[in-house]
């Protein structure tokens, strides 16, 4: 039997988004709340329970800048390249709201960091999976133990593409995988909709490719 308040685990789960314009840019982020929630988030599954995953949290105001200035000549050419469709409303939306990170993203009040120990370049399907399979959950149960805390966070990874120079500005080894780069902070505003997305029907086949939950 179920202990758990359904309707609260389901809000939490369905209204943990991605803030980006409602951070609020001025107001600081304890690192005990911060630490409690990856504390949590270290509960979550990974490959036969080895730990190998790791935290680094930047509140230095120097490298968060020379960090943000990197993703922001990440970000600029990307979201200007027309691979996202803008005429889509809610696409639109999410370029507008991107850009507008981007160019704070030396202003967040926190950055956190997940690595993981080893690399995985060039291996297999299988491989990779098992290798990011082990950390993204606790990600995701690190953004969800924060949202229920008030604190806003964004899941982005154009960093990843000076993953080296953020490396030295923080002394990662080559060796560690930096995983996805979340801003942290308070968010503005008294609460969140649940997310819009398509019913599980139209999502899901059952047994086979192409077979509909209808025809069970």
């Amino acid at each position: 039997m179920s202990d758990f308040d359904l309707d609260q685990t389901d809000r939490l789960l369905q209204t943990t988004k991605q803030v980006r314009k409602r951070l609020d840019f001025d107001r600081t982020v304890p690192s005990e709340v911060i630490l409690d929630c990856i504390d949590v988030a270290s509960r979550a599954p990974m490959g036969s329970n080895l730990e190998r995953n790791k935290w680094l949290i930047v509140n230095d105001r120097d490298k968060i800048a020379a960090i943000g200035a990197l993703y922001l000549k990440a970000a600029t050419p990307y979201l200007a390249s027309g691979s996202i469709d803008e005429s889509d409303d809610r696409q639109g939306r999410v370029v507008d709201s991107a850009m507008y990170l981007a160019e704070r993203m030396g202003e967040v009040p926190t950055m956190v960091i997940p690595v993981r120990y080893d690399r995985v370049e060039g291996g297999d399907v299988a491989t990779q999976a098992g290798f990011y399979g082990s950390v993204l959950p606790g990600v995701w149960s690190f953004q969800m133990a924060l949202r229920s805390r008030g604190v806003g966070s964004c899941w982005t990874t154009l960093h990843l593409q000076y993953e080296r120079e953020v490396g030295a500005i923080l002394e990662i080894p080559e060796s560690v995988t930096q995983v996805c780069l979340l801003p942290v902070g308070y968010y503005t505003g008294d609460s969140f909709s649940v997310t819009k997305r398509r019913p599980a029907s139209e999502i899901t086949f059952v047994d086979k490719w192409g077979t509909s939950p209808d025809l069970m």
